[in-house]
């Protein structure tokens, strides 16, 4: 495995743990479709979340929630709706954006911030 990949994964755990935490059930990690991939399906007794985690260093010249493009957040929405047409459910979707910083020397030392309804799917938005 590779050091990105193994710093994605160590990220994706921490924001699974914070929202295990903050009482949300994670039900899936990694999922995929045609569309591409999302990092972390979660829900609490009001949402289903579809969660993008973006892992950054200290000092890096953009904020993680910036690195999540149109083209991204449009492949996420469109593997949210495959996911829930497998698994449909009364709860409100929702996509958040997890941020992780890497804040100092020490290694694995972080700042979370968690960005609910980072974007969502309009009309025109032009999906499909």
């Amino acid at each position: 495995m590779n050091r990105s990949k193994e710093k994605g994964t160590w990220g994706e755990g921490i924001a699974a743990r914070y929202l295990s935490r903050k009482g949300y059930r994670v039900t899936a990690r990694n999922y995929s479709s045609r569309y591409g991939e999302i990092d972390i399906i979660a829900q609490n007794t009001q949402y289903i979340v579809f969660a993008e985690v973006k892992l950054r260093r200290r000092g890096d010249s953009v904020s993680p929630a910036e690195t999540v493009t149109w083209t991204k957040q449009k492949k996420i929405i469109q593997t949210a709706l495959v996911y829930l047409s497998k698994y449909p459910t009364e709860l409100q979707p929702r996509f958040d954006i997890i941020e992780i910083l890497e804040q100092g020397v020490q290694e694995g030392y972080c700042r979370l911030r968690q960005i609910e309804n980072a974007f969502s799917l309009e009309v025109g938005d032009g999906i499909f």
